[in-house]
């Protein structure tokens, strides 16, 4: 077994395996993803701070943050931003990147048993990352927990594109290309082997958002990215 086959993750979503995995492509994880979005990445990123709407002096939580490219876009609204993953070394190359910004702290954590009090955060956001949890709903209802009374949230995940044509592009992009040019970029390709089975695997927006409700999450609504490769998906806690 090689040292990537060890952290090759599967739909199991082992913890560790999925830590692993993305430990080993800390380092080119943001170029990578830039290169195989088309750019894409930085449009979705914008929309999801847009969507957030920081403000100065409240205390959001960017869970499943990653190397903290958007935990740091969220900081420069002046709020005070926790970046939380359970990878270490996303979190060490996202501390290396980001470390002088003052008003961002870094936390490994566990989204399903997150180390923070009830009612901590004005507002709670994850990107990409909650569907690589083995238990999504629970860390909805943990995102709803250490949610202040009123607080809101936002979900940006990959999600089910409604036109049947470019739904069907898009699974081949995902199943043909995206390993291939991954490989190629340097990254490991086992990754983005599982980055497209659990895409494949997740379920579409109008049921992401029946989950959230399920949590106990109110208002939910979502609004789909370029096609619907992306789903932004908003709520709040009841007062």
């Amino acid at each position: 077994m090689t040292s990537n086959d060890a952290n090759r993750a599967d739909l199991g979503k082992d913890p560790s395996r999925v830590s692993g995995m993305f430990d080993q492509v800390a380092a080119g994880y943001d170029r990578t993803n830039t290169a195989l979005t088309v750019g894409n990445d930085v449009l979705w990123r914008a929309a999801t701070t847009r969507a957030v709407a920081p403000k100065p002096g409240e205390r959001i939580l960017d869970l499943g943050a990653g190397t903290a490219s958007s935990s740091a876009s969220l900081a420069r609204s002046g709020a005070q931003v926790v970046a939380a993953d359970f990878s270490p070394g996303m979190l060490a190359e996202g501390e290396r990147r980001h470390g002088a910004m003052r008003n961002l702290s870094f936390v490994q954590a566990d989204a399903t048993d997150l180390p923070f009090p009830d009612g901590e955060f004005d507002a709670v956001t994850m990107s990409y990352a909650l569907r690589n949890v083995n238990d999504p709903k629970k860390a909805l209802r943990e995102l709803l927990r250490v949610t202040k009374p009123g607080g809101r949230v936002v979900i940006n995940e990959f999600s089910t594109p409604p036109g049947e044509f470019f739904r069907g592009a898009y699974r081949f992009y995902n199943a043909q290309v995206l390993p291939r040019v991954a490989r190629v970029a340097g990254t490991n390709g086992d990754a983005y082997d599982y980055l497209n089975e659990s895409i494949r695997d997740w379920p579409d927006q109008k049921q992401l958002a029946a989950w959230m409700r399920e949590a106990g999450w109110v208002d939910v609504a979502h609004r789909n990215l370029t096609f619907g490769i992306v789903a932004l998906h908003r709520a709040r806690k009841p007062e």
